[in-house]
């Protein structure tokens, strides 16, 4: 009788301390990268006065690290799925945090785009490896909740950029600029994060879809292990102190090769234009705000203090909103958080465009980014189980990567409507958006809530009649 298969065994398993660290060294990457990617709207005031930045050069300094992030997603999704999980981690977090050091070292604006797009390089990879490695090796029961804590570490990240920016941007220390500080905290930090990360094990599910069996099962043995020493209730599906499950007994695996051309073929080229449609529009709610909210305030008639102060504070619903989905996430269906929180987007992202008084502001800034990270826990979980193993990096990833190039293209469609229309004119705009990706994830989103991985990427399931709901209608066949 073979074995029971690595991902019924991790499926089996509790959570483990194993399970706990791999969330929070992944989670302190997050950190720095979702750090790195609101750094630029933080301190866009200050490079207006030191490098005296204009509109034209405003947008491809925020550009700039968007589009090195789309060439990184797919190129370290590509290395992921086909080097591993694990050499991708450390190549994303070496090239990040060497460049964002070199950053605060630009002597004019156009050393600092390019530093800005050679670490974007590194940043674009980050979030789909994190969601497909965590997705890898989390059990089905517990997958969201934890990639939500990951998401609640690395989501502080981004009001600790405002409020530093707020106490450090207006000032010099050591005769050096406040904002290349920023700088050098988001690298050195990104730095310490690729150390810890030596202490990872590689994706079982990963290495036994390349064929790599015994090096799989030595790394769920490691798991089943910590299981058995931190709790006596804890047992194995496999070895002396569990059965193995006749019903799941390991298939021979053949290593598959993985190409693109396949997340355009059936069965997953529905799921594969959903993810491609959701991650073009998203951006424009989600980065949106977090990019130009400093901006849309100094357009409303605030200095850059009370411009970083009220962002700021809005800021800080990020985590909270992060640590909300740690409660909900298994409770509510994936899909539909995702559209419930895009219409939370909708809603107080008009508010947020249309207030002028303080307490408003706030108020709404406050709620957008909250009920926005109820929708990114939500989808990153998501995108993570929509594919099979050896195409779960490079479809996320390359999905993820046309956000990239959407972000980058996105100041130059905000800005001009915040220049010449006003901050109303932007939240309209980005209603819309909002509004098509609750189209799009309605019609043509699985559910995945509760299901184990190899469930949800069945090629039978996949392809089930009525795919843009396909999980539901197998689900009641079987």
């Amino acid at each position: 009788m073979k074995d029971a298969s690595v991902a019924t065994r991790l499926d089996r398993l509790p959570i483990t301390r194993m399970h706990l660290m791999a969330v929070l060294v992944v989670g302190l990457g997050i950190f720095f990268d979702l750090y790195e990617v609101f750094l630029a709207g933080t301190v866009s005031t200050a490079l207006k006065d030191d490098f005296q930045v204009g509109a034209d050069q405003l947008k491809p300094l925020l550009a700039s690290a968007f589009v090195g992030a789309f060439v990184g997603a797919v190129v370290m999704s590509r290395i992921a799925d086909r080097l591993g999980r694990r050499r991708a981690f450390y190549l994303t977090l070496a090239v990040y945090s060497a460049f964002s050091v070199l950053a605060a070292f630009s002597p004019n604006v156009e050393m600092l785009i390019v530093c800005r797009f050679l670490a974007g390089l590194g940043i674009g990879g980050e979030l789909p490896l994190c969601d497909a490695y965590l997705s890898d090796l989390l059990p089905a029961r517990h997958r969201g909740r934890l990639i939500g804590w990951a998401y609640t570490v690395g989501f502080c990240g981004v009001p600790l950029a405002g409020f530093l920016a707020l106490n450090i941007v207006p000032d010099t220390y050591l005769g050096v600029a406040g904002w290349r500080w920023m700088f050098v905290i988001g690298g050195v930090g990104a730095a310490l994060c690729w150390v810890l990360r030596r202490g990872l094990p590689e994706s079982p599910r990963w290495l036994e879809a390349m064929g790599r069996h015994e090096e799989a099962d030595r790394v769920v043995r490691i798991f089943e292990e910590s299981a058995h020493r931190n709790t006596a209730a804890a047992t194995s599906p496999t070895g002396p102190n569990g059965p193995t499950d006749p019903e799941a007994e390991a298939p021979a695996t053949v290593p598959e090769k993985a190409s693109l051309r396949q997340l355009a073929q059936p069965p997953w080229r529905s799921r594969s234009v959903m993810l491609v449609i959701f991650q073009i529009l998203q951006v424009f709610g989600y980065y949106g705000f977090g990019t130009l909210a400093p901006l849309v305030l100094a357009s409303k008639g605030y200095d850059i203090v009370h411009s970083l102060t009220f962002s700021s504070l809005s800021f800080v619903g990020y985590p909270i909103g992060s640590l909300l989905s740690v409660f909900v996430i298994e409770r509510v269906e994936r899909k539909t958080l995702i559209m419930l929180s895009a219409f939370g987007m909708l809603a107080f992202g008009l508010g947020f465009g249309y207030a002028h008084n303080t307490a408003m502001i706030i108020a709404f800034g406050f709620c957008y980014t909250l009920v926005s990270n109820l929708f990114s826990n939500a989808y990153h979980v998501y995108q993570g189980e929509l594919f099979p193993t050896r195409l779960r990096a490079t479809g996320a990833g390359g999905a993820y990567s046309l956000s990239r190039l959407a972000s980058a293209v996105m100041p130059y469609v905000l800005l001009p409507l915040l220049l010449n229309h006003g901050a109303n004119a932007v939240f309209v705009f980005i209603a819309c958006a909002m509004a098509a990706v609750i189209v799009d994830i309605g019609l043509l989103g699985p559910r995945t809530t509760g299901r184990s991985l190899e469930e949800l990427t069945s090629p039978g399931l996949a392809t089930a009649p009525g795919a843009g709901v396909p999980l539901d209608a197998a689900a009641a066949e079987h």
